[in-house]
């Protein structure tokens, strides 16, 4: 039995990571769970999973929770040292990390240096601190598994080939709830529109930046740092069905792809598990009815987003930590009607061009960078028209 901790267990990461422990419980137990402030989703989580530990955001949450759980053999924990505490409880060997945004690259990092294994569905700790996630995990001899449906698709076709023979990795994108919306209507898209997602089921935030394929600009950098491939090498394809989860192409112009219907449980199992896969009782992929498969290039005019992705890696250091930080800024304006849709991109724009890169070292280094670029955002935010 293999004994988990999850980071961010209330959002649709950690319930699919919990639905699968609880189709197989003889496979996991839970040992930790960690959430923002969802008391009520995290108090049948706790009652259903019993973990040892658990922890919220603020000590407010905790004090509620902890009255709510009375008699229960659970110690409850608030902050960033509570968090710190779950995502290093010693009996654990998996850490899955599903904290949304910059907030998991201080927990995620404390899981590595503890020795755990990270199933990791978080784009962001590896955008900001790539270098620095997969030398520490070398250091303290951990594997990171993607949990994302692209960058397992990718780590599943790698399998059993040389890294040397890879030729590029082709990430696929739905292209978002906005894929068909002219350029011009762009400046007018609601929240609510953005947030119909055709294929998947995701929290507000990755939702919006599917729509914007800032997710995609993301998930390059991602892919940069988990396979070791430069981004002059790594692709992206829109693929409206989101059958194809991505393909990697060899020297030899063979491509392997992995193909699946759009469900999270399969990549969460796959990283819980490797390298053997769980049963999942899912609908097969039947190819006979879904008939056709379309494929064409993204839309860098209409969606600048995916390029600021490829110019953050370009540029390297601390580009890429400040680019995602101006992006939830941005994303957060927009969903709660501060900035038009459009705007997001100018937003992360701006404030990557009044950046002054450096190394990443540290730690401190991503954090900085992090902390600037949402105080410039947020300027900028603010200063724009109304």
């Amino acid at each position: 039995m293999k004994t988990i901790i999850i980071l961010g267990s209330t959002g649709s990461i950690g319930t699919n990571t919990l639905d699968i422990v609880q189709r197989f419980p003889g496979e996991f137990r839970v040992a930790g769970l960690t959430a923002g402030n969802n008391i009520d989703k995290l108090e049948e989580q706790i009652r259903a999973f019993t973990p040892r530990v658990v922890a919220v955001s603020q000590e407010a949450a905790a004090v509620t929770l902890r009255q709510r759980c009375t008699g229960l053999p659970v110690e409850i924990v608030s902050g960033e040292a509570g968090i710190a505490q779950v995502a290093s409880l010693p009996e654990a060997e998996l850490v899955i990390s599903a904290i949304v945004g910059a907030a998991g690259l201080v927990p995620t990092l404390t899981a590595i240096r503890s020795g755990k294994h990270i199933a990791l569905a978080n784009k962001e700790p590896m955008v900001m601190a790539g270098k620095l996630m997969q030398e520490e995990a070398h250091k303290h001899g951990v594997r990171i598994f993607p949990v994302d449906s692209e960058h397992s698709a990718i780590f599943q076709s790698l399998e059993g080939h040389r890294l040397e023979d890879v030729r590029r990795l082709i990430l696929t994108a739905s292209g978002g709830a906005l894929w068909t919306v002219a350029k011009e209507e762009l400046q007018h898209v609601t929240p609510e529109r953005a947030l119909k997602h055709p294929n998947w089921k995701m929290g507000s935030k990755i939702t919006i930046d599917s729509a914007t394929l800032m997710n995609k600009g993301l998930e390059v950098v991602e892919a940069r740092w988990l396979f070791d491939i430069p981004e002059s090498r790594i692709e992206v394809m829109v693929h409206r069905e989101s059958i194809i989860h991505s393909l990697v192409e060899y020297e030899d112009r063979s491509m392997i792809a992995q193909l699946g219907l759009p469900d999270m449980r399969t990549p969460i199992s796959y990283a819980m598990r490797y390298p053997e896969r769980l049963p999942l009782d899912l609908p097969s992929l039947d190819l006979t009815a879904i008939g056709t498969l379309s494929f064409c290039k993204p839309d860098h005019d209409r969606f600048p987003c995916l390029n600021l992705g490829y110019e953050s890696l370009r540029t390297g250091g601390t580009m890429p930590a400040t680019m995602n930080a101006a992006n939830e800024i941005a994303v957060d304006a927009f969903l709660n009607g501060g900035i038009r849709f459009i705007e997001i991109a100018e937003v992360i724009r701006q404030t990557m061009d009044a950046h002054t890169p450096k190394a990443v070292s540290s730690l401190e280094d991503a954090l900085e960078a992090d902390r600037w670029a949402r105080e410039k955002a947020e300027s900028l935010v603010h200063a724009l028209p109304r």
